[in-house]
């Protein structure tokens, strides 16, 4: 495995941010970016880094087991708490600023943890890449004083998968992950029953080997996204699925021929961004 002189750097640099904290609290989802930070905390603070895991209606109870499993594997302590997202009106109206209404929530939150358990910083998992999307999350964090120690080292997506590998975390390869609210279109109104409409789409189509997917919700159509390489096998499958997902409320499903794309409902709001 090759690693380049210039993520090696990157990496120091990142030892260094992290020493320099000396005790932190890492937002912890379970994914590529926040268990990378986690196990990079661990090696360099030891029992000084605890990580938090938000339940909440938008991110599946299957993701918060993954996370305290994880967590348990590289001995860190691990506080699993609750939020409710659909209990802000911000939220729920689902403006283009949604994503911000949901980070000021959530590290409000978890800084009264952090408060309370006599850390200063609290950390998450944005790496460089994040700043390439429609990410208004990101304002958030920086109006909270929310250290990004991947994005302040400046390591892509990539690098963080490659040295996740070198570092044997299962994560290396997980699909990218975002909250279920994602899949509704930005002014249409996030509710309980799209919520769930969405997570068993999804958790079925996981159920058929799938990994990487999204159902993004258009009323009553449902459009599937999977990876270009996952076409035939979900056309040969197509009955099936019509079936499953018509049986939960869809009334019409379709394939995205585009394919799999992260952040697909942020694509109007980068056009208007750029201009």
């Amino acid at each position: 495995m090759n690693i380049s002189i210039d993520t090696k750097k990157k990496l120091s640099q990142l030892d260094n941010i992290l020493q320099d904290m000396g005790k932190i609290l890492v937002a912890f989802s379970g994914g590529v970016d926040s268990t990378f930070l986690l196990a990079r905390a661990k090696s360099i603070l030891n029992t000084h880094v605890v990580a938090v895991t938000a339940m909440s209606e938008t991110f599946p109870n299957k993701e918060v087991v993954h996370a305290t499993t994880l967590a348990t594997s590289l001995s860190v302590r691990h506080i699993v708490t609750q939020i409710s997202e659909l209990q802000n009106e911000n939220f729920i109206l689902n403006d283009r600023h949604r994503c911000y209404h949901c980070k000021i929530g959530l590290f409000e939150h978890l800084k009264e943890i952090a408060s309370k358990e006599g850390i200063e910083y609290v950390c998450d998992g944005s790496n460089l890449d994040d700043t390439l999307d429609y990410r208004p999350g990101l304002s958030a964090l920086k109006e909270l004083s929310i250290r990004s120690p991947l994005l302040e080292a400046k390591l892509t997506k990539d690098e963080i998968r490659l040295l996740s590998k070198q570092m044997n975390l299962s994560t290396w390869n997980k699909p990218s992950f975002a909250c279920l609210s994602s899949r509704i279109p930005y002014g249409v109104k996030i509710t309980q029953d799209k919520i769930d409409i969405i997570e068993q789409a999804e958790q079925f189509l996981h159920s058929l080997n799938l990994e990487q997917v999204r159902v993004r919700y258009h009323d009553s159509i449902a459009r599937i996204e999977v990876l270009p390489s996952d076409f035939i096998y979900v056309i040969n499958k197509a009955d099936m699925i019509t079936d499953f997902l018509r049986g939960i409320g869809f009334k019409y499903v379709t394939l995205d021929l585009q394919g799999y794309v992260s952040g697909s409902m942020n694509r109007s709001l980068l056009a208007v961004e750029n201009n």
